[in-house]
């Protein structure tokens, strides 16, 4: 009787975000669905023009390069991150994951902007670095590949360093320090102890960037040049564009399924089953 009261008042608490998903997200997702097979009549001409499309290849892989390349930074800086943050003592912690945290505070378009004067030919590190090695000629970092990888570098940090973070937090002590008792130096113990251990973390983080860095829409419009358009400009393209709502919708289905397969790895790696990857 209580099970089946508890279960009652669970379902009505539930009730107004069933709602809310359905009429945000479910009804707009089956319109994606209709529009990408109903261009005139029900048939899947859209999914056949992508297959046989060069602009849709090359957006794709470029969208698969800009990801991989944004994570694989990411994962990089963000191990760093968390390894310092780890070894500070809980107050030193608290504060310095205020710097981490800086990024969800501020609107991403806000920060793309703000890419723009720091990456610039007479940006800020054009202007440290020939203040510092008497160079004339600036770096190009803005429009191009490298201007849309650091922003969504900027991007996804905290959701690298978060879960490395709590990884590196909840390993036991005893065996770095039972490994140094044998004689391990410090290299050997993180190699052999630490990153092992740290792995499930790691993937978490990975997978969580490479969700969102495949969707990524205002950093490489705003930071990107011509060659780095990614999925989600495309869909903007064919929509704005050309008017091809069934190939945009069609294109929007194949970006929502690669997202929803990283989703579901990163549920498996949360969920312990880190071996079947």
């Amino acid at each position: 009787m209580n099970h089946a009261l508890d279960t009652r008042h669970a379902a009505l608490l539930l009730a107004p975000l069933t709602l809310l998903m359905l009429l945000f997200f479910l009804m707009p997702a089956l319109s994606i669905v209709w529009t990408s097979v109903h261009g005139g009549q029900l048939d899947l001409a859209a999914y056949r023009e992508l297959l046989t499309s060069a602009l849709f290849r090359r957006v794709l892989a470029t969208t698969f390069e800009i990801s991989i390349e944004a994570t694989a930074l990411t994962l990089v800086i963000g191990y760093a991150i968390a390894m310092h943050l780890a070894r500070l003592t809980p107050s030193a912690r608290a504060v310095m994951m205020i710097f981490v945290m800086l990024p969800f505070w501020t609107s991403i378009l806000v920060k793309s902007f703000a890419f723009t004067i720091v990456l610039g030919d007479a940006g800020l590190v054009n202007r440290a670095i020939s203040w510092l090695f008497g160079t004339e000629t600036p770096i190009p970092m803005l429009f191009n590949r490298v201007g849309v990888v650091l922003g969504m570098l900027n991007f996804l940090l905290p959701f690298m360093v978060l879960p490395v973070l709590g990884n590196l937090l909840a390993q036991d002590r005893t065996l770095q320090r039972a490994a140094e008792t044998m004689g391990a130096g410090p290299v050997r113990i993180f190699l052999r102890i630490t990153l092992p251990l740290s792995l499930p973390g790691v993937l978490s983080g990975v997978l969580m960037c490479l969700s969102l860095s495949v969707g990524s829409y205002i950093t490489p419009a705003l930071l990107g040049g011509r060659t780095d358009m990614m999925m989600a400009n495309l869909v903007d393209f064919y929509t704005r564009q050309t008017l091809d709502w069934p190939a945009a919708s069609a294109i929007a289905m194949v970006l929502l399924l690669i997202t929803a397969l990283i989703v579901v790895l990163l549920t498996r790696v949360r969920g312990g089953n880190v071996e079947v990857l």
